[in-house]
């Protein structure tokens, strides 16, 4: 899973970069462009699950899930015609699978907003803007080149380009393409669509950049983190409150230290837990679990992926060879104390073949030949 970080300059972007990744290197200064590069960071997807499991088996190894992050540039209005550090930022966001938008909605002058005032739904709007219009050019340019290959008999050619030209015109309108219905369209344009990686077609999460105080005393008091929150439940989007600053105090923290800090200022979660959580949900992902002496490990995959195509994330030959899965939940596992002995007199192991679905937090073990 790869998400990119995008928002105007001076929203704290590489400041949520740099501690969510624990790392230092995206340099936040105050001042636009700073984020010359966009720079990218691994992070492991918390897991509790997989944590009892390596302690259960003293495992040598435990592989947790990762999502990468990449911080882009701060957009400026215009750059989708070259304005600011330009479009070639907007290629990176290209190569994403969602972008977290993040949005300043904390006042204070001793950080300069690049508008001169703090207003999210502006700068969402600013942001949107530039998006649109860049996907504008991508649709136009590959609907002409369409509507050529069409004139030579290429019906297929033909029908695709007349679908994009409903397309360019829906985004002419100030609509992003999260909104334009691909029910309609054949296999073919669904792919084309797919292959032009529209920027306004991918899913969003605002990150919602406010204060220590905002989280301590309540973000219902925050105007500006409400106004977020609406315009996100009216697009279908997620909206995550979080504070830059926090997090990168208790980045370099240890697991106990960082649990006494958020249980002092009231809070149960890092905003990377609950960012994580909300990209797991926005793109309709899970994981399951393979366990042993030698690794633990979870395993990233689309919500309805079934057994096979799940036990190819390991290794194709799994998948290709696939005989069937011995599944326990995790949920049972637990519920059993932790044993697999219990599991098992309580029949909750199950063999499951070729239709399984798995489920979030199966514990999975593949029988396959090759």
């Amino acid at each position: 899973m790869k998400l990119g970080i995008v928002g105007l300059p001076n929203v704290g972007k590489s400041t949520l970069f740099n501690a969510i990744t624990s790392t230092r290197n995206a340099a936040a200064a105050n001042y636009p462009f700073c984020t010359i590069d966009p720079n990218t960071g691994i992070v492991p997807v918390p897991d509790a699950r997989l944590d009892k499991l390596a302690e259960i088996w003293e495992t040598d190894k435990k592989t947790p899930a990762i999502v990468e992050f990449v911080d882009i540039a701060g957009l400026v209005k215009g750059a989708s015609k070259g304005e600011g550090l330009g479009n070639k930022f907007l290629g990176n966001i290209r190569e994403c699978d969602a972008i977290v938008h993040v949005v300043r909605c904390f006042e204070g002058t001793d950080i300069v907003h690049v508008e001169g005032k703090v207003d999210p739904l502006r700068d969402i709007e600013t942001i949107d803007t530039e998006l649109i219009l860049s996907d504008l050019e991508v649709v136009e340019n590959r609907s002409a080149r369409l509507a050529k290959a069409g004139k030579t008999g290429d019906k297929k050619a033909a029908a695709a380009a007349a679908w994009l030209e409903d397309l360019a015109a829906h985004l002419g309108e100030g609509k992003n393409a999260r909104t334009f219905s691909l029910e309609d369209a054949d296999e073919e344009v669904q792919k084309l669509v797919k292959e032009m990686g529209l920027l306004t077609a991918k899913p969003v999460i605002y990150a919602a950049n406010m204060s220590e105080d905002d989280l301590m005393e309540g973000m219902d008091q925050n105007p500006h983190y409400q106004a977020v929150c609406q315009l996100a439940a009216a697009e279908g989007a997620q909206c995550i409150p979080i504070c830059a600053k926090t997090e990168e105090d208790i980045a370099d923290l240890d697991a106990e230290e960082k649990k006494a800090f958020l249980a002092e200022m009231g809070i149960t979660a890092t905003g990377l837990d609950n960012l994580i959580k909300a990209s797991y949900t926005l793109l309709g992902l899970i994981s399951f679990l393979t366990d042993g002496k030698k690794e633990c490990r979870a395993w990233t995959i689309k919500r309805g992926t079934r057994a096979p195509q799940a036990a190819g994330k390991i290794h194709s030959d799994f998948e290709r060879g696939f005989i069937r899965a011995s599944v326990v939940a995790y949920e049972d596992f637990a519920a059993c104390g932790y044993s697999m002995a219990n599991v098992k007199a309580k029949g909750l192991q199950r063999t499951e073949g070729k239709e399984y679905v798995v489920q979030d937090g199966d514990i999975i073990e593949f029988l396959f030949n090759v």
